[in-house]
This record gives C-alpha cells, structure tokens and sequence, in this order.
C-alpha cells in the first residue's frame, strides 16, 4: 500500500520520530514522509512511534492509499530527490 505519514510533534522529540520514520518511508517535506510500504512495516511503524508521542500533545496522521492508479501529485516550489513518487 502506499501511505502519507505527516506529524505535529513537541519539538524535543522530532529528531526521534524522524529517524524511525526514515527507516520505513521516504521524508520529502519537514514533517511529512511517504512511500510504498507492506501492512507488517507498517504494522511495525506504528508501533514504534506510538512508544515516543505523547497522546495529549502530540499528532501523527497516516493516509492510506490501496492502490495509486488514480493518484496524481502536484508539487509547487522546490522538489524533493524522490521527485512524484505516486
């Protein structure tokens, strides 16, 4: 599946939440990442950063797409290396 993981995090802990987001999912914007990736990785990752958010201040939002065949991505401004990845 593809996912669009974005997040609005307390700021001592961005470092932490991007570095495991790293390990799953391409990062094209500050606080957003996305990629291809199987429902046990995801499984997996959600796992892993429901272990460092704080509930009460803390915000991750994953879209989750089944198939891309009628997704299109426009991007204004500058482009990431990853390029349209959908």
């Amino acid at each position: 599946m593809f996912v669009i993981l974005t997040y609005d995090i307390n700021k001592n802990k961005v470092k932490i939440v991007k570095k495991i987001c790293d390990r799953y999912l391409h990062h094209i914007q500050n606080s957003v990442f996305e990629g291809t990736i199987s429902e046990a990785k995801l499984k997996d990752l959600k796992s892993k950063l429901d272990k460092v958010v704080n509930k009460d201040i803390d915000s991750i939002c994953i879209y989750k797409f089944d198939s891309v065949k009628y997704a299109k991505k426009e991007q204004i401004g500058l482009s990431s290396v990853f390029g349209n990845i959908i």
